[in-house]
């Protein structure tokens, strides 16, 4: 069985690359629009991991790691955060458990998947790293 991934971002263009590069490298893949989008299919599907842009409508990326982190049923997903370059990020923002990796735009699609692998198969380990700008 697939791993899920469940990919957030208000940009389809975003939505439709991971998507693609996601599926190709045997992902089960859902998406959505927005924040609100994003939380109740994270708790209906429960996925494995969690791609969020940072700034959507209805709810950030942010916030929707904050609720999912308060959720028993959601706490232990890994999430990791795309933001736009120029978007700056501080360690307040981040200091939440669930949040893994802060991936800036653009990105290398072939890095997130390869991101995507490397916190998967080590799930338990949720250390935040960061790419470089």
């Amino acid at each position: 069985m697939p791993q899920r991934i469940l990919v957030i971002d208000d940009e389809m263009h975003i939505l439709q690359v991971l998507s693609l590069k996601l599926r190709n490298a045997g992902f089960e893949v859902h998406t959505a629009v927005d924040g609100e989008e994003g939380l109740h299919l994270a708790r209906t599907i429960q996925p494995d991991l969690i791609i969020t842009d940072v700034q959507m409508p209805y709810m950030t990326g942010l916030e929707l790691s904050r609720v999912l982190a308060g959720d028993v049923a959601t706490a232990a997903i890994p999430v990791v955060i795309l933001t736009a370059r120029g978007y700056a990020l501080d360690d307040d923002d981040i200091d939440t458990k669930n949040i893994v990796e802060v991936v800036s735009k653009p990105f290398s699609p072939r890095a997130v998947i390869n991101l995507v692998c490397s916190t998967l198969e080590g799930s338990a380990q949720h250390t935040i790293r960061r790419e470089a700008a």
